[in-house]
């Protein structure tokens, strides 16, 4: 019988709505202002203490007698909060990789984004995935000295120190066999924003992927266009080519070191004037997995008449979103937080521009709220 899979939608908390109540509660006593900086940096912390404050609360309540009336089981609810960062393994993903050793042995490096580790399974195929049993160093040794109790494929046992998983039999050595259920880090948020023509900060609704380009508006030849290092020479006329990416047979793309680049997904548009040369290229999705130094290559043959130079976009820092301030990142957290999240932030604004008065009144609200949620 296969294992149920439960599918948890992602109730994110909107990073401008939680900064735009922020500068509203403190801008209407004129108690000051928060930058974004400032915002991004509180705004992490916030949720990073909210995040772990989880795990006590679900632990205190586990102690109390429950209710078992719709929403009102506060050990559901509170893990309903932990469910958002829920996840497992996935080896073509970056950050949820397991690592592999070199040389190839039975010991694997977790997932870089794990918080905390849930359960690791031992799935070679569809139909076999016995979980493995986690021991401390004195219980292993123990069941080594029983012929009877020796870890087998059927029953294997795994060792969790060091982000490294040790497996024995320690014949299992494919990570793809691998698969561990466990709790990520809450991702850094990000209040994304761009300068207006008034120099004011306009929110970037385009979501944040570091290694990948900026799609954004705002700049006459597209912000891409600030990359490129040679333009085409041959004449031509008026053109436009949208969906282009680095699959089309007239784009190269190559890596700093010289050879096949790891970056991917990247799309986007390029507008070509009547004298040939480049009047704008606009990034329409941002891909990921670009480096500084990274090159594309734009084919010569997108002119009417060939045989010119080649177009080259150099991938620098302020290339890519990781090197600018595009870009947003949501909070992760339920939004049944989205209260004590402003409140708390509210507490931090008022150490950061000294109001003791700030700091007085979201302290009585957050504890209004602690009262009410153990009471």
């Amino acid at each position: 019988m296969a294992p149920l899979i439960l599918k948890i939608f992602k109730m994110a908390i909107s990073v401008d709505t939680v900064y735009k109540t922020v500068l509203l509660i403190l801008n209407k006593e004129q108690r000051g202002y928060m930058t974004p900086d400032e915002f991004n940096r509180i705004g992490t912390q916030v949720q990073r203490e909210l995040f772990e404050k989880c795990f006590e609360d679900l632990n205190q309540q586990v102690r109390v007698p429950q209710t078992d009336m719709d929403y009102a089981d506060r050990v559901a609810a509170t893990d309903e909060k932990i469910a958002e960062f829920k996840t497992e393994s996935d080896q073509s993903i970056a950050e949820k990789a397991i690592g592999v050793t070199n040389p190839i042995s039975n010991t694997f490096t977790v997932p870089s984004e794990l918080y905390k580790l849930g359960t690791v399974t031992y799935e070679p195929n569809a139909l076999v995935y016995p979980e493995m049993q986690r021991l401390g160093r004195s219980e292993f040794y123990n069941i080594r000295k029983a012929p009877l109790t020796t870890p087998t494929k059927n029953f294997p046992v795994y060792l969790y120190e060091d982000n490294k998983c040790i497996v024995y039999p320690s014949d299992i050595t494919s990570v793809n066999d691998i698969k561990m259920q466990y709790v990520k880090k809450p991702t850094d948020i990000r209040w994304g924003y761009y300068s207006g023509t008034l120099g004011q900060y306009i929110f970037d609704v385009n979501e944040y992927v570091a290694t990948g380009l900026p799609v954004i508006e705002g700049f006459a030849n597209g912000y891409l266009f600030e990359s490129l290092t040679t333009d085409f020479v041959a004449s031509g006329g008026l053109a436009t080519y949208t969906g282009l990416d680095q699959n089309d047979a007239r784009v190269t793309y190559t890596n700093s070191l010289g050879g096949t680049g790891t970056g991917s997904g990247m799309v986007f548009s390029l507008d070509l004037n009547s004298d040939g040369t480049i009047l704008s290229l606009n990034v329409t999705s941002p891909g990921k997995g670009y480096l500084v130094g990274d090159i594309i290559t734009l084919s010569d043959s997108f002119q009417t008449v060939a045989g010119g130079t080649n177009a080259v976009i150099s991938i620098a820092e302020s290339s890519l979103y990781s090197g600018t301030t595009f870009g947003h990142t949501n909070f992760g957290l339920q939004t049944s937080e989205q209260t004590e999240l402003v409140l708390n932030v509210l507490l931090y604004a008022g150490i950061v521009i000294r109001d003791p008065s700030i700091v007085q009144v979201a302290q009585r609200e957050l504890q209004q709220d602690k009262i009410n949620e153990k009471s």
